[in-house]
């Protein structure tokens, strides 16, 4: 099971016929670009490559009426002449000859993904299609959007294979009415959205883009709106928005697949979104996107019309959804003032409808920013000396990123075992090697003598294979590692692995340790190691790079600790390198272990040593093993609320740890 790539080189066909500075960017180059690159990089030709077919009517008819098809049909027969007029009736539409037959490959692609998917041909996939789809409604074109895609293949999961919760990711910069439209009374299918608002002055100009649209009857709470009202978000501003808002509400719905609306006009250099989120970001993204639903993730290409920041961000999830580790995200982690008032405003009107949102008390409503809605709509048309100026400022701002930005070539080694006492039972994937190296005798003795209990000759051997496995890991030779510690040996250990990891080049180092294990009292608080302990006594913040919290005793609480302690320190610390020690008595269930491995593997791009008590079972090894090479973790069951105690320890915690750690804010300072 891998990645699909659907695509057909007819969609390239339909193109502007006229003269329409609104309607020229959406260019077959927009494909053509995209799959060039993917091609230059390796990375088509690891997919699973799927020739899209044609979504038939009655497929159509899911979502679109039956008139409305037969008009698109119709347009193959009209001249230029007639096409434009048709087209001047929608808002932001042209029609071809060739629209209907380019737009049933669009939606086919989708239907043929999601089969492929939930039929277990693919784990997961990207269609790269055109015309774009999230636009669209039931009897109108809109936004270059003729079929709505996304739209349709979430009819099809449900009405083909049964599938009674699907989440739709939509991550274009401008909203998707047409998704949210369709889909605003149906409590099976969560649609998020995030998308340029700037207080209803930027397109489509829809006061139901606004945070506190939640959905209709039945449905309400299942359409989460996230208006970004300025420009230039950026990294810190995206992954803030799925740590606090998408992720809890996500993981409490409990998908059985996740939908991508996959617009990349929300990236940098962009004229259409001026924001400023690089193409790696979207790699995080995705791979924040692949715990949830056994990593069943089906995007859809929608917007994105700047052509080298486009093809470099498809680049970037189609390497995250073959499991590759993401690159490390560039610029400060810091929020955005704004951002984070949106941020509150939709975990305010969404708190309601969910428990996850609901377990730090309530919610305040963001006091409404100074602005003026009655203002001149935020729009830039292209050909326009506004438009012209932004995309020369795109251009600047790209030049130097790009032509840095790589993709970072995979170690030959995804994940390599080291274990003494757990091999028999133990069952790898297949990019995870078993690995009997161990460091030079004499190394190991001279990093031994630091600690009594490493002197017997089983604490010696697990730590020759933890110091091998380590530099593998430091020379880009192995991607992530898993070896076996003796409990009495385990904080002694652990001790040696951050020593030797900050000798031999790692510049920050993230260690999540898990149970009975203290923090080295000489380890250096110089901000180049953090240290977070998890089943801690009781939640202290002793420094800024020295955390406690206490292991929470619910599937809520857990990741609510997970989500807004673990996840936002680490992002904001930015590790090169991460170690991940469950300790005696750490009192995790595996699939917890796996989701925390998973998650912290995302940050640090991939570069994550688990150390595992000796004591543990082959299971646990090896459901390690296959979160690391990039496979989903098991469903951790039932969403239960965090206790009071639970709650109030973390609140107490980010009190602490906010004016540092900006990631940790959910709410703009006052």
């Amino acid at each position: 099971m891998g990645t699909a790539l659907v695509y057909h080189e007819d969609m390239t066909e339909a193109r502007l016929l006229w003269e329409d500075p609104e309607c020229e960017i959406e260019s077959p180059e927009r494909l053509t670009t995209s799959l060039e690159r993917l091609q230059q990089c390796g990375l088509e030709q690891r997919c699973l490559r799927l020739t899209a077919r044609e979504a038939s009517e009655a497929e159509l008819g899911l979502v679109h009426s039956p008139e409305y098809v037969a008009l698109v049909r119709g347009t193959q027969a009209l001249g230029t002449r007639e096409l434009q007029a048709l087209s001047r009736q929608y808002d932001a539409i042209y029609f071809h000859p060739s629209t209907f037959h380019c737009a049933q490959l669009a939606a086919g692609a989708g239907l043929q993904l999601v089969d492929a998917v939930l039929t277990g041909a693919v784990h997961n996939g990207l269609a790269l299609v055109r015309p774009p789809g999230h636009h669209s409604q039931r009897a109108a074109a809109n936004g270059f959007c003729v079929f709505n895609n996304v739209a349709l293949a979430a009819k099809h999961a449900q009405e083909k294979h049964g599938l009674q919760r699907i989440l739709i990711v939509d991550w274009d910069v401008h909203h998707g009415q047409g998704i949210q439209y369709t889909f605003e009374d149906d409590p099976s299918i969560l649609y998020f959205s995030w998308h340029r608002y700037e207080h209803g002055r930027f397109w489509p100009y829809l006061r139901e883009s606004n945070a506190d649209t939640v959905g209709q009857g039945q449905g309400r709470g299942f359409t989460v709106n996230l208006p970004w009202n300025q420009v230039g978000m950026g990294n810190a501003d995206y992954v803030a928005a799925f740590l606090h808002v998408l992720l809890p509400v996500a993981f409490e719905f409990d998908p059985e697949l996740v939908l991508v609306a996959a617009g990349f006009d929300s990236a940098i250099g962009d004229p259409e979104g001026q924001m400023q989120a690089t193409p790696e970001c979207f790699a995080h993204l995705t791979q924040l996107l692949q715990v949830l639903a056994g990593g069943r993730v089906c995007a859809v290409l929608e917007g994105g019309y700047h052509l080298e920041s486009l093809s470099q961000s498809v680049c970037m999830m189609v390497q995250a959804l073959l499991g590759d580790p993401a690159p490390p995200l560039s610029g400060p982690m810091v929020p955005h003032h704004s951002a984070l008032e949106s941020i509150q405003s939709v975990r305010a009107a969404q708190a309601p409808h969910w428990r996850s949102l609901q377990q730090e008390g309530p919610v305040p409503v963001p006091s409404p920013s100074n602005h003026s809605p009655e203002g001149k709509p935020s729009t830039l048309l292209p050909g326009g000396s506004e438009f012209k100026t932004a995309a020369a400022q795109a251009a600047a701002a790209l030049s130097s990123l790009l032509d840095q930005l790589c993709l970072q070539p995979t170690p030959p080694i995804r994940t390599a075992v080291a274990l003494t006492s757990l091999g028999a039972g133990l069952v790898l994937p297949p990019d995870a090697l078993c690995e009997k190296g161990s460091a030079p005798q004499e190394e190991t003795q001279a990093w031994a003598r630091l600690h009594e209990a490493l002197a017997k000759d089983e604490a010696l051997t697990a730590l020759g294979k933890v110091l091998y496995l380590l530099d593998g890991i430091l020379d880009g030779q192995v991607s992530s590692g898993i070896a076996a510690t003796p409990a009495p040996a385990a904080a002694a250990t652990l001790d040696v692995a951050i020593r030797r990891g900050l000798s031999q080049g790692a510049q920050r180092l993230l260690c999540v340790a898990v149970g009975q294990l203290d923090r080295p009292s000489d380890l250096a608080d110089d901000g180049r190691s953090l240290w977070l302990n998890i089943r801690g006594k009781e939640a202290a913040a002793l420094s800024t790079f020295h955390v406690s919290v206490p292991l929470p005793a619910t599937t809520g609480g857990f990741l609510n600790c997970v989500l807004a302690l673990v996840l936002p320190l680490a992002y904001g610390f930015q590790p090169d390198l991460v170690l991940l020690a469950l300790g005696p008595a750490h009192g995790l269930q595996d699939p917890q272990a796996a989701l925390l491995a998973a998650l912290l593997r995302v940050p640090a791009g991939g570069r994550v040593l688990a150390l595992v008590d000796a004591e543990s079972t082959p299971q646990l090894a090896g459901v390690l093993a296959r979160v690391l090479c990039g496979e989903a973790p098991p469903s951790l069951g039932p969403f239960s609320m965090a206790s009071p105690e639970d709650t109030q320890a973390l609140m107490y915690l980010r009190g602490q740890l906010e004016p540092h750690w900006k990631m940790l804010q959910v709410a703009a300072p006052v």
